[in-house]
């Protein structure tokens, strides 16, 4: 019985074919592919000299943007800017870019192409690249200076965003560390967590189907800064898969006491992910403290179980509990993707299709792209 195989059987999935369990699942067996994917697209367009030293803006909508805050984390002159910002407003977030990197499962939401073209009418000179997962998407087609296609198994058919994410940042980290001149470090981090993850994913997998039934009412996710990105993916997982059934708050471990914590109950499940950092991870631990003696929260931690016992009620293995912040976030997600994946099956809900009035679609549709300086007509008021 393979892995995948034995993974699945104890979820309890019908043989009713379903996308969403396949592609969390297949994911470090395709990072190293996404990773060689990248190198060699650098060579051919030449990215590494083309990207070193110059000051980068990435960007992407939705998961694709997260995908871009955590690859911004481990680059150097690098920021990011959701599409569904730079499009409203890229003249604030223009000034000294040399390069803008977009990211994206299909490009064919509006914004994608649309801010390529915006970019271009307003700064001709700046570099713009993209990393897809869909080869047809309206992003490949647009007009670009270079175009990374990952491998197709990375454009998930799924609705929610899961090997899509996870592989989008392993390339955006990929072509981070050429622009570095860090290439054989991040490559053998890469592969050697690849591994990592595979001999913990039924583990993990248990853990989570676990965790999901212990969900009362409400959820928090935590991490403390350099990954806010896995953060935000992370709530935005539990939220689409339940069709938002369950309120939830993602916010750092120091932004919580400043008003979110009123958000808790005794029977909150709050995931925490622990940092590699020592002094991040002091903070952490305090507040992980202050909750256990308000006695509010069921506390579940994605950590070294060596470490971290006694601090938690639950226990999510940690893949990379030494791994550098900035490089953690694909590796970490899996968690929150199976944890959204078993919740959602609980609650009836197909994951593959949690929205099945329509609210959320796979692709975003129904934004209107205006001309940049338009008057606003009547019609439009």
């Amino acid at each position: 019985m393979s892995q995948h195989q034995s993974v699945a059987a104890g979820t309890g999935v019908h043989a009713e074919p379903l996308y969403t369990l396949p592609e969390i699942l297949q994911q470090p067996l395709l990072w190293p592919v996404t990773l060689e994917t990248v190198r060699a697209a650098s060579r051919r367009m030449r990215l590494d000299e083309k990207l070193k030293g110059a000051r980068v803006l990435l960007t992407g909508a939705g998961t694709s943007a997260y995908a871009a805050s955590a690859v911004a984390t481990a680059w150097t002159q690098a920021i990011a800017v959701p599409t569904t910002d730079l499009l409203v407003d890229a003249e604030r977030y223009l000034t000294g870019i040399d390069a803008v990197i977009s990211l994206a499962r299909s490009g064919s939401s509006p914004e994608s192409a649309a801010v390529v073209e915006h970019v271009r009418a307003l700064r001709p000179d700046i570099q713009q690249s993209a990393i897809v997962c869909d080869e047809d998407g309206a992003l490949s087609r647009s007009s670009l200076d270079g175009l990374i296609v990952l491998d197709p198994r990375t454009n998930d058919q799924s609705l929610v965003m899961t090997s899509a994410f996870s592989n989008l940042v392993v390339a955006g980290l990929g072509l981070a560390s050429l622009a570095l001149g860090q290439a054989e470090t991040v490559a053998a981090v890469v592969h050697e967590l690849s591994a990592r993850t595979a001999a913990l994913l039924p583990e993990i997998d248990d853990a989570c189907q676990r965790a999901a039934a212990r969900i009362r009412d409400r959820i928090v996710v935590l991490s403390s800064s350099p990954l806010l990105g896995w953060q935000r993916e992370a709530g935005l997982k539990t939220l689409e898969m339940t069709a938002g059934r369950f309120p939830l708050v993602s916010e750092t471990y120091l932004g919580l006491r400043h008003g979110p914590m009123s958000f808790l109950t005794p029977d909150t499940l709050v995931l925490c992910l622990l940092s590699s950092d020592p002094t991040r991870r002091s903070y952490e631990r305090d507040l992980i403290r202050e909750l256990r003696a308000k006695k509010i929260g069921y506390l579940v931690g994605i950590a070294d179980p060596e470490e971290s016992l006694v601090l938690f009620d639950q226990l999510i293995p940690a893949v990379a509990p030494e791994t550098d912040d900035a490089l953690r976030t694909p590796f970490e997600i899996l968690g929150p993707q199976l944890l959204g994946y078993h919740l959602s099956l609980r609650i009836g809900l197909n994951p593959d299709n949690p929205s099945p009035d329509g609210v959320i679609n796979r692709v975003v549709s129904g934004v209107r792209i205006y001309p940049q300086g338009a008057l606003e007509t009547q019609e439009n008021k």
